[in-house]
């Protein structure tokens, strides 16, 4: 049994962040809505409480029963979470005089408290939060404290319990994962969540889970449906069937590349070339959300018939990971934002569903990737959407648009990569603008398409910052683009993070 820390999810924007810290300290976690903590699961060693938009004096503010838990686990509440523990403890939280936002210096008073051990005398943490606790309950005692806040940290006497104002989970918090690291060894866990260790579990569990079952898995080229294809395979071997369909919205030459990518792995994979259906049913539509949906149930119907040519096929693998499913639903149970490969597809083909990396953070995927001995190039593919260049096609969509955007992206890609840029970039791709500009060629005046070039730093997407390529890069780019590709005179670079802009345009 996989021992792990629960982490109770109140809302934050940063919860994830918890769980990745963890993770990365080869600590199994699972973050669960802030009332759905597992009963009777003796594999839960330490509980978290995440921060949260609300205030504890809020009407609307998420206050569960913490009595069957606390004092029964190692507890460490993270701002709303540390307000909270003393808020039901009797204390109280009101507003500051000012918003605690951003760093501020932290000063250990109990030097010796286990939470804080090794830390520096003085470190920078990140605040961000509103209220403040202006009276503490009678039996916490104040651990640390800021210029501005007294009870930065706290412990509860006689109970394995903390709480801190800040975010030890935020990069700018220097000391933030030592006290993440300390947490966990009070918890006394034994840090065996390794790449090798989930694949030796996750393969056992594949063979106790499907036996002699056939799995059909939709294969994309990306790193998680890869990762699972090849996981699979180890499992149940021939029973796997993968299917790669085209549905003439990847990149240049990707069906062809990907397809051969595949043979070094062993596995069984079907190509289906199904661009010209694709084509008719998106001829016109320029609603992003009509066309994502068009795209994601041509996968299905495709799906579906090749299915039914294969006997016997009674699951569906899919590459979902952890925070596909964590973004897909709110903690209040409404939906946030849709996933192409999150929900509906085994209704519609009457399949179970398996999905072996439901639990895993991007970069786990990768660092499993790796250990399996998949090729780097695999591994290391930058994201590409579900719907492809559907959504990097502002407007409707034509077999002629698709060929000047996958020329001009062919030469943005190879030139990420002939400039050693490839690797330091997150994701990178070009979007195909609804305008087009006057333009000069040779002696000719020119009418023709402008097209953006997007390129982002992130981990799991959650945040993203453009990326400083290189003004000669750009240059090159640029010129390439626009010399090379017929249709396009004019190229530009998307300089908007995430927040407020997007990653895709769509």
């Amino acid at each position: 049994m996989q021992e792990k820390i629960i982490v109770l999810d109140f809302g934050s924007q940063t919860t994830q962040l918890i769980g990745r810290r963890l993770r990365e300290l080869n600590v199994y976690c699972e973050i669960v809505p802030y009332n759905k903590f597992p009963e009777d699961d003796k594999s839960v060693k330490g509980v978290i409480l995440s921060g949260s938009p609300f205030s504890v004096n809020d009407k609307e503010a998420f206050k569960p029963n913490l009595s069957e838990i606390k004092g029964k686990y190692p507890m460490l509440g993270i701002c709303y979470g540390a307000q909270y523990l003393a808020y039901i403890s009797g204390g109280k939280v009101e507003k500051g005089n000012s918003r605690e936002y951003g760093r501020a210096v932290l000063t250990p008073v109990d030097k010796d408290n286990l939470l804080l051990k090794n830390i520096k005398a003085q470190s920078e943490v990140w605040m961000s939060h509103g209220d403040t606790i202006t009276q503490l309950p009678a039996n916490f005692k104040i651990i640390a404290k800021t210029n501005d806040v007294a009870a930065a940290a706290y412990k509860i006497e006689d109970e394995q319990t903390w709480g801190v104002q800040f975010h030890p989970e935020v990069f700018h918090s220097e000391d933030g994962t030592l006290i993440l690291d300390n947490f966990i060894g009070i918890c006394g866990m034994k840090k065996n969540w390794t790449p090798a260790s989930f694949i030796e579990h996750t393969v056992e569990e594949l063979k106790a889970q499907l036996g002699n079952d056939k799995v059909i898995l939709a294969l994309s080229g990306g790193v998680d449906s890869s990762v699972t294809a090849v996981l699979l395979n180890k499992a149940i071997g021939k029973n796997l069937t993968c299917i790669f369909v085209d549905h003439g919205l990847l990149r240049k030459n990707e069906f062809e590349n990907v397809l051969k990518d595949y043979e070094h792995l062993g596995l069984h994979v079907i190509g289906i070339d199904a661009k010209a259906r694709f084509y008719k049913e998106l001829a016109g539509v320029t609603d992003p959300e009509k066309k994502r949906k068009i795209i994601g149930k041509g996968f299905i119907d495709v799906f579906d018939e090749e299915a039914h040519k294969l006997k016997d096929v009674k699951w569906l693998g899919q590459g979902t990971i952890y925070p596909d499913i964590i973004e897909s639903l709110s903690i209040t149970g409404t939906v946030i934002k849709s996933h192409h490969n999150v929900g509906g597809l085994p209704e519609k083909m009457n399949l179970k569903l398996v999905e072996p990396l439901k639990l895993l953070f991007k970069d786990e995927v990768r660092n499993v990737g790796r250990e399996l001995g998949m090729m780097p190039h695999l591994i290391n593919r930058h994201p590409f959407p579900g719907p492809g260049l559907g959504v990097r096609i502002l407007g409707d969509i034509t077999p002629e648009k698709v060929r000047v955007l996958q020329d001009a992206d062919d030469v943005f890609i190879k030139e990420l990569r002939a400039w050693d840029l490839y690797d330091k970039v997150w994701q990178a791709g070009v979007i195909l603008l609804p305008v087009q500009s006057v333009g000069v060629m040779g002696d000719e005046r020119t009418y023709e398409n402008a097209v953006a070039l997007r390129s982002v730093s992130s981990t799991d997407a959650m945040t993203a910052d453009w990326v400083r390529l290189p003004y000669d890069f750009l240059a090159k780019v640029s010129n390439e683009i626009i010399n090379k590709v017929k249709g396009v005179n004019r190229v530009v670079y998307d300089i908007s993070s995430k927040p407020p802009a997007t990653i895709e345009w769509e």
